[in-house]
């Protein structure tokens, strides 16, 4: 039995939104071009992402008639990830207008989504990968806002990564406890968590390669430079990768066992965001 969430928990914002601009640096990122386009690649993966997560938790909408609090926080969480998508998608754009070639990934990338993971996944299992990369994206959100991973980098990324990694950290257990009222069993939920990791990872890598390789004169043993002084400067996937299966793995465990809802709602408090005109 699904204990439902507090239906307070995710609290409705006015729609923000974050401006980029042609003064925007290509290198933005205090630790140099590696950690950018670690970054920058990890954006890529956003709209699609939040779209894949959303789709993947709605096709379980009518179980939840009996649910209604947690009914109520699914649409939140859909509200949350749309807008997550269009601001993504707006810094994408921005990648583009500097001179950055990315149709062909992004083609890729819809590919695997839509035609293989979307077509071939049950959807108990797409519902499960859901869940646990939502585990990932609070643990990156509480680094992110602990750690000051942007705090040295240019305001206006920091603004938009800061404020999404706060939303997520405040809708982490949303697809989790869809997940345990529909299919709840523990061998989905760690198919669930390796079949995300590789998606996550590979994808990743594969988006972060892909800008690299178009800054001029880096090479192969540029890019490969580039990437071990990132890891080397803030070993993010290591820790965690490591962190999020300890976690996750534990037979007990629930997204709101880490309690750091706190955190987000402290930074969310404290944003100073224009409100989107309406359209």
């Amino acid at each position: 039995m699904v204990n439902p969430p507090d239906p307070g928990r995710i609290v409705p914002r006015p729609h923000l939104k974050f401006h980029f601009d042609a003064t925007f640096p290509r290198v933005w990122h205090h630790n140099g071009l590696g950690s950018t386009h670690l970054w920058n690649g990890l954006n890529l993966l956003f709209p699609q992402g939040e779209r894949f997560f959303v789709r993947s938790v709605n096709h379980y909408l009518p179980a939840l008639a009996d649910v209604p609090e947690l009914r109520a926080q699914v649409k939140a969480f859909f509200a949350q990830e749309g807008q997550h998508a269009r601001e993504h998608q707006d810094y994408i754009e921005l990648l583009e207008s500097q001179g950055y070639v990315i149709t062909g990934f992004m083609r890729a990338y819809q590919r695997i989504v839509w035609g293989f993971i979307d077509k071939y996944f049950p959807a108990s299992l797409r519902l499960s990968i859901t869940a646990a990369l939502e585990h990932y994206t609070a643990i990156m959100g509480e680094n992110t806002l602990t750690l000051g991973v942007f705090k040295d980098g240019h305001p206006a990324m920091r603004q938009l990564i800061e404020w999404h990694a706060a939303e997520e950290i405040e809708h982490k257990a949303v697809a989790f406890d869809v997940l345990r009222k529909v299919a709840p069993g523990y061998g989905l939920r760690v198919t669930g968590m390796f079949a995300g990791i590789i998606a996550l990872y590979g994808l990743w890598f594969a988006a972060t390669v892909t800008l690299l390789k178009q800054e001029p004169g880096l090479g192969w043993g540029g890019i490969w430079r580039e990437l071990r002084r990132a890891h080397q400067k803030d070993p993010v996937l290591v820790r965690v990768l490591w962190r999020g299966l300890k976690e996750y793995l534990r037979p007990s465990f629930h997204p709101l066992d880490n309690d750091n809802l706190h955190i987000a709602r402290a930074h969310l408090d404290s944003l100073d965001v224009p409100r989107a005109e309406a359209a």
